[in-house]
């Protein structure tokens, strides 16, 4: 990472399906991190993530999303960036940006769906949800979505870890 930044996760692991390691957590950690810094967020901030299973990920999603299925990861920022600017106020922030929850279930299939290790689509799934805390939405346009694909190809480059298309 290109500077030092203060920053807190909080990391909560509520199923039993697959371990939580050290190193797993690290590399949430470091997805976070270059997150935040291609987005040159400079400030003071927290991060809650929750590994979790399809089973309780499908409750999440259905009572928040009303989407009755299990998804990959759910993003629940803390605060909402409606305005006129073509970019989110994140500079102005400090403190807690939010959840990410992650099932591992969902993260393992489909690792093994796109022939890329376990490990890398966990990281795209963290960097994917950063970037919604931060107020992106690529369920909002066309260009949104480019814009954020883009986003995520960059800073998966950064971490060393390709991103196939298509995602």
């Amino acid at each position: 990472m290109s500077r030092k930044m203060n920053m807190i996760v909080y990391f909560e692991n509520e199923q039993a399906l697959l371990p939580v390691t050290y190193k797993l957590k690290m590399l949430v950690r470091r997805a976070i991190e270059a997150t935040l810094d291609f987005e040159q967020y400079g400030n003071t901030c927290e991060v809650s993530v929750t590994f979790t299973d399809d089973a309780s990920i499908h409750e999440l999603n259905k009572k928040f999303r009303g989407v009755d299925r299990p998804t990959d990861v759910l993003s629940f920022p803390l605060f909402d960036y409606e305005g006129e600017s073509e970019e989110p106020p994140v500079d102005e922030l400090m403190g807690m940006l939010g959840d990410v929850v992650l099932s591992l279930e969902t993260a393992a299939r489909q690792a093994e769906e796109y022939g890329h290790s376990f490990e890398r689509e966990v990281a795209f799934l963290t960097v994917h949800s950063m970037l919604h805390l931060l107020g992106y939405d690529h369920e909002t346009s066309e260009a949104d979505e480019a814009d954020m694909r883009q986003r995520q190809r960059e800073i998966m480059e950064r971490l060393g870890l390709a991103v196939h298309q298509g995602e």
